[in-house]
């Protein structure tokens, strides 16, 4: 894996961060593949409960795709549809992504980590963030999947102000239009994303596992709805013995132990 996209863990909660400071954590091709990659192998590891993702340096989450590359990665119609097709791996790999999954957003959020944010399932960010999708100054086109992501968060107002201004929004300006879970002071940022990250992580992960595959059935198509799939998570909960250890330990008035079982 590329230096430039890391790995760490601290218990159940994996991180990946994206790593160059330098240019604002912009993301090449060779970068998105890392990363596509890492979810592709965090998504199987029974240990892993929450997947954060964040930006290195402390002044930028994602600062969208790496311009210094679009030459090599992004000049030719062949080279488009590569590049696109991996940005959409990575996308649909964390918003699919089995475990709940956490975007700490500290500083610039633009473009491409606009979309990355928007494939997590919750999404904290810092009083100095800011956010932007410049497509608009740029002549690039967004796919449907991008747009309607959006979409689905902020609405479709919201998100053609920020498709058509391609201007910056403050980070309390994104927490208004609820793209944003809540906007936390810069220093005490990280320290709220893994408290959050804990909380979760200690819950009963077949039924957070069952709530987020539902939550992301009820945004589909009436067609495309998979209700019997629904209803077999729901009973995969009940018949787990982490129900049976919630209800002990509620009797007995101690804090669970969850096993995912």
């Amino acid at each position: 894996m590329t230096n430039k996209i890391l790995q760490r863990r601290e218990g159940p909660i994996a991180h990946i961060i994206f790593n160059q400071p330098e240019k604002r954590n912009a993301v090449s091709l060779e970068m998105w593949t890392a990363v596509n990659e890492a979810i592709n192998i965090l998504a199987t590891d029974q240990s892993v409960r929450v997947l954060m993702l964040s930006g290195a340096g402390g002044k930028s989450f994602v600062a969208g795709a790496d311009i210094s590359k679009f030459e090599s990665e992004r000049a030719s119609k062949e080279a488009v549809a590569e590049y696109n097709q991996m940005t959409k791996k990575v996308y649909d790999g964390v918003a699919n992504f089995p475990k709940p999954t956490i975007a700490q957003i500290d500083g610039f959020c633009i473009g491409g980590g606009v979309g990355l944010a928007a494939s997590c399932d919750m999404r904290f960010c810092g009083t100095a963030s800011q956010f932007a999708i410049p497509a608009a100054r740029l002549g690039l086109g967004y796919e449907y999947e991008g747009v309607n992501r959006l979409v689905q968060i902020i609405g479709p107002a919201f998100t053609k102000e920020v498709f058509f201004t391609a201007r910056r929004f403050s980070a309390q300006e994104m927490a208004s239009m609820g793209f944003v879970n809540k906007v936390i002071d810069d220093k005490d940022l990280a320290s709220y994303c893994v408290e959050v990250a804990d909380m979760i992580a200690a819950n009963a992960p077949l039924t957070i596992e069952a709530t987020k595959f539902i939550a992301n059935q009820c945004i589909l198509e009436e067609s495309e709805k998979d209700l019997d799939a629904c209803n077999a998570k729901v009973m995969t909960c009940f018949k787990s013995a982490d129900y049976i250890e919630g209800r002990r330990a509620f009797m007995e008035k101690r804090t669970p132990i969850f096993e995912g079982k």
